[in-house]
This record gives C-alpha cells, sequence and structure tokens, in this order.
C-alpha cells in the first residue's frame, strides 16, 4: 500500500501556500487534493478541488492564503494498517482519499479508493448536444456541423469524446439535428474510439435542455451533459465529486468573466459628481456549458417541448431543488464564432481554417 514517494511528494504544499499552489498540486498529483504539511513533514490539513472552488465562491481569490480552504479535521490512518481498514474507512465516511501518516503523525502515504477497489472505467452517461446550427461560423458550417470543425486535425467533438475517454468514460448519448448524418457516420457506435455512442434526434429545435426529453432510458445516477462546441482541460470527475459533496440536483460550471468599460464611469448624486472611475473592471460568472444532472431533474422537463438550461436551473431554484455552481480555472474555449476557432487551433495546435 505504498505509492511513489515522488508523486506522494508532488501533493504536498506548505501551510504558507496560496490557494493557486494549492490548485497545481491538486492538478499535478490528479488526485483532487492537496496535502498541508509543516517543516517536519507533519501533515497539518487537506485540501481538496471541491474546497478550494467552495473559498473562490466566498469571495477568496487564487492569491489567498491555503489557510482559506484548507481542512484541519481530516480522516487518516497509521502506517501499518493495512488496506482492507483503509478501503473501510473511506467507504464508511464516503471519502475517495487518505493519508497515511506515522506515530509522530508525519506524512507517509496517500490511499486512493480506486486503487484499492479497482476502478478503471466509470458508468456515468455523458450527454453531449451537438445539434446547434452554428449560425456564428458561417461560411465554415454550411456544409458540416460546428461540433465536426476540426482542431488539431480532429473534429471538435472527436476532442471532447476523447478527452472523457482519456478520464475513464465510456457511455456517451449524442443529440442531433443541423446534418446530424455526418456525426452518426463518423462515429458510429463508439467501437473505435473505445466508446459506447447512442444518439437522439431532435426532430426540430428543442434547446439546450429539451433534447434530454429524448433520453432512450431512465436516468439511475447523475449524468454529465456538455455543449458540443467546448474545449477544455477541466477533469469531470472533479465537477462529479462536488455535485455529490454538496448534495446538489443540479451543478453548473461557471467560468469568471472580465469585462472592462473603456470609458470614465462616473457616479452621481442627482445632479452632483461623486467620482470617478477611469476604464473599470467588472468580473461576472458566467454559464460554462457544462452541467451535472440528477435523475429526479427530469421530472421538470416535459416532453418534446423546447426548453433551455438557464431556464431549467432557473426552475429548479424556484422548486427549492439545490443547485450548485462550480467554478471552473481550467483552460476553456467556447468555440462560438470564427475567432474562437483560431484561438482553439493555436492553444491545440497548428489547424488551418478549412
Amino acid at each position: 500500500m505504498r505509492s511513489d514517494p515522488a508523486e506522494v511528494l508532488s501533493l504536498t504544499v506548505s501551510t504558507a501556500a496560496t490557494l493557486r499552489e494549492a490548485f497545481v498540486a491538486i492538478d499535478q498529483g490528479s488526485r483532487q487534493i492537496a496535502l498541508v504539511v509543516d517543516p517536519a513533514g507533519v501533515l497539518i490539513g487537506t485540501v481538496t478541488d471541491g474546497d478550494v472552488r467552495r473559498a473562490l465562491l466566498r469571495g477568496a481569490t487564487l492569491e489567498a492564503p491555503i489557510s482559506e480552504a484548507m481542512q484541519v479535521e481530516f480522516s487518516s490512518i497509521r502506517l501499518g494498517e493495512d488496506s482492507q481498514a483503509a478501503r473501510d474507512l473511506m467507504l464508511r465516511r464516503k471519502i475517495h482519499q487518505i493519508p497515511v501518516v506515522d506515530s509522530a503523525g508525519r506524512l507517509i502515504d496517500l490511499v486512493h479508493l480506486d486503487d484499492l477497489v479497482g476502478l478503471t472505467e466509470r458508468h456515468t452517461k455523458v450527454f453531449l448536444m451537438a445539434g446547434g446550427l452554428g449560425t456564428r461560423l458561417r461560411p465554415l458550417t454550411e456544409t458540416v456541423p460546428k461540433p465536426m470543425l476540426t482542431v488539431s486535425g480532429k473534429p471538435i467533438l472527436e476532442q471532447i469524446i476523447s478527452s472523457f475517454v482519456d478520464q475513464g468514460f465510456r457511455d456517451f448519448i449524442i443529440s442531433l439535428n443541423y446534418k446530424g448524418e455526418m456525426i452518426r457516420s463518423h462515429f458510429g457506435d463508439g467501437t473505435r474510439f473505445n466508446a459506447r455512442i447512442e444518439y437522439v434526434e431532435e426532430s426540430k429545435r428543442m434547446g439546450t435542455a429539451g433534447a434530454l426529453s429524448l433520453l432512450p432510458s431512465k436516468l439511475e445516477a447523475p449524468m454529465v451533459v456538455m455543449n458540443g462546441d467546448l474545449l477544455t482541460s477541466l477533469r469531470f470527475d472533479s465537477v462529479l465529486r462536488f455535485h455529490e459533496e454538496t448534495g446538489a440536483h443540479a451543478t453548473m460550471c461557471a467560468r469568471d468573466y472580465t469585462i472592462q468599460v473603456p470609458f470614465g464611469v462616473i457616479e452621481v448624486d442627482g445632479t452632483n459628481l461623486l467620482n470617478v472611475v477611469e476604464k473599470p473592471t467588472h468580473s461576472h460568472l458566467v454559464n460554462a456549458g457544462i452541467y451535472v444532472l440528477s435523475p429526479e431533474v427530469m421530472d421538470h422537463i416535459e416532453p418534446d417541448t423546447w426548453l433551455d438550461m438557464p431556464t431549467l436551473f432557473e426552475r429548479l431554484v424556484a422548486g427549492s431543488k439545490t443547485v450548485s455552481v462550480f467554478p471552473i480555472h481550467e483552460d476553456w474555449i467556447d468555440i462560438g464564432r470564427i475567432e474562437d476557432l483560431d484561438r482553439a487551433r493555436q492553444a491545440f495546435g497548428n489547424d488551418n481554417l478549412k
């Protein structure tokens, strides 16, 4: 039950670390956790991916001290305890990893549940919305649907599916409409992409949520839903874990979007000038087009009816359902315009417009 010492070391940060440094450790370690140790190597606290994102939602910045997100009450096991004890503790407390410490509390190892139960494949369904017209990408989309435009030599949708497959996801449902036959012809049943792919056909425009009413079978577990024109380095298991931790019925991923006013903004009281703020910037969280929906959400979607995703989330909030927001800091490109496609091609490899 021993990990590579170098891997464990990559997960550690000091008590003087920032949230940004915690994110780096979490991303590099691919364990969804950072371990806070003092100069003697004693484990002081833990910081999960969800802990950092909740701190950001509370208003913390990535330069804030790690104490803004650190959990000082954490589960651990002593060096020498067997794998079964670690597995039982994680299952009982519904956690996915547990530190191993010696008698002095010094960090020795980190045990992950997946390593003990052999989870190599995720059975979460992924619903990809690929029926859009792509009008802002004309004339490129006059001959091909937007998800089939290429980035680094592969269609956008293939890049998306490959990212999920690399993370252990296998079961996909693709919603088709505009030139859907080209998508179906390229992907088939998914075998050559190491995936299982089903399709639903929109006989009419149904919005970003309405197509969910076409699901071939009833959901039995939370499902990831994503626009078919996004490229991101996000680890989708972190969103699923956040969804579970927050007890959400629905989770919306959000991206920070900053707007700068190109003028001096004046503040007044009646006719009196109070202040002039030169070219202020305003930051907002915007919908990132990635969601996790639990089965009960389907009860809020009428069959054969147009519905967009923001309206669905508004219904859930009005119905007092738990709706979470998952802020993403990872690479994320919404390919809605030609300049976005150019940017994606620069970020993911050289590719000429076709």
